[in-house]
């Protein structure tokens, strides 16, 4: 009796659990949402469209109708994401969990950004937010160079360098092509006036000069660098030794507008010394009996207390006719520009009366001897040489 009670109380309580399971297999898959869309107003919308997501996936979605109604039916139970929107209206967004078949009346949209919806359970939290990561891919923010460094240009203090070592190195060169330039004007210079490194000037007593430079000297004889080589000189028959002032030529300036046809003088030739009177050819008688007057010796030179040079010398008359009027014409070279001066002195020779009346007392007889002094007054300034010429005229 107590097993068959026992076995009834089995049967029913196996029973209860077949119904309470049936129930709940029964339930699985027949629950539905529904609601309505309004705006924010209160006012049904149509055509919104609504999806219900679960697990990230859309489970279903649908177009409202012109009562703004929908319903989602043949539902599981869980949590879902209940999402609405509308081109106008704006949109909304619901978590919910069904359990049960469920009615959750009116969802307004709006216009504003909707504000993620707080989960009631952590899992469900979890899934939207890593279905709203999924939606919204990252931005990358990618640096653009700015600098010519980063686009692989050199910098600016790379260029500066360089270019502060381009301009160094080419001064270095002009400073070297101005030192080679300096050199060839100096020699050039030598060669046009060689009293840039020659100064001294030795004046001899046969009325040469020599421009060098003294190298040795005794009371005998004196060393002479010059452009031709070494001379000895004897000191005897040294006059004189000058230093010389070296001066630079300036030039003569031509105004631009005339100066493409602009010539310079021409420089003046120094006169030769010529011993034969230039009006010999306009003389009948033969060259036998014509005047000819030659230098004496040599000419001296000295100097005053008053600082003025004194030349002196002789002139004869070698020719076969008398010479009147002979004198001696010394070209003195100022510098070596070829600037000349001339100063002219008569020889003291015998008197003569001249048809005319004139007297003179600077004729030479055939075979007479005449002296000539001339005083070089010390404002006359410095000179480089001098060169002479005899000259006189012929009168029957």
């Amino acid at each position: 009796m107590t097993l068959l009670i026992s076995l009834q109380k089995r049967s029913v309580v196996a029973m209860i659990v077949i119904m309470l399971l049936g129930s709940s297999l029964f339930a699985k898959g027949k629950l539905s949402l529904s609601g309505r869309i309004v705006d924010s107003s209160g006012k049904k919308v149509k055509k919104a469209t609504v999806t219900l997501l679960s697990g990230g996936q859309v489970a279903a979605e649908e177009t409202t109708g012109g009562n703004g109604k929908f319903k989602f039916k043949k539902l599981e139970e869980g949590e879902y994401v209940l999402q609405a929107s509308h081109d106008e209206m704006g949109a909304a967004e619901s978590i919910i969990t069904l359990s049960e078949k469920k009615d959750i009346g009116d969802l307004p949209l709006s216009t504003k950004k909707p504000s993620p919806p707080v989960a009631e359970k952590s899992g469900l939290g979890d899934q939207v937010q890593s279905q709203k990561q999924k939606k919204a891919p990252e931005r990358i923010s990618v640096t653009v160079p700015q600098t010519m460094q980063a686009m692989g240009s050199p910098s600016k203090d790379f260029i500066l360098n360089e270019l502060n070592f381009e301009i160094k190195k080419l001064s270095a060169e002009f400073k070297h092509l101005s030192q080679e330039l300096d050199d060839l004007k100096a020699l050039s210079k030598m060669w046009v006036n060689p009293l840039t490194i020659y100064s001294k000037e030795i004046i001899l007593k046969n009325g040469s000069t020599v421009f060098g430079k003294i190298i040795y000297q005794d009371d005998k004889s004196l060393k002479v660098e010059t452009l031709v080589g070494y001379l000895i000189v004897d000191r005897a028959q040294v006059v004189r030794i000058v230093d010389n002032v070296i001066t630079e030529d300036t030039q003569e300036y031509v105004p631009e507008q005339i100066r493409e046809s602009y010539t310079p003088p021409p420089m003046p030739k120094l006169a030769q010394p010529r011993y034969t009177s230039q009006n010999n050819s306009t003389m009948n008688a033969s060259a036998k009996f014509s005047a000819n007057c030659v230098l004496v010796g040599n000419i001296s030179e000295k100097r005053d207390g008053q600082g003025n040079i004194i030349f002196d010398g002789e002139i004869k008359n070698i020719g076969g006719r008398r010479a009147d009027f002979v004198k001696v014409d010394f070209v003195f070279r100022k510098n070596w520009s070829g600037e000349t001066k001339t100063l002219t002195t008569f020889v003291k020779g015998s008197y003569n009366t001249f048809d005319t009346g004139i007297v003179s007392d600077a004729s030479l007889l055939p075979g007479a001897v005449g002296k000539f002094d001339l005083y070089v007054p010390q404002d006359f300034g410095a000179f480089i040489g001098y060169s002479y010429v005899i000259d006189w005229e012929e009168y029957k």
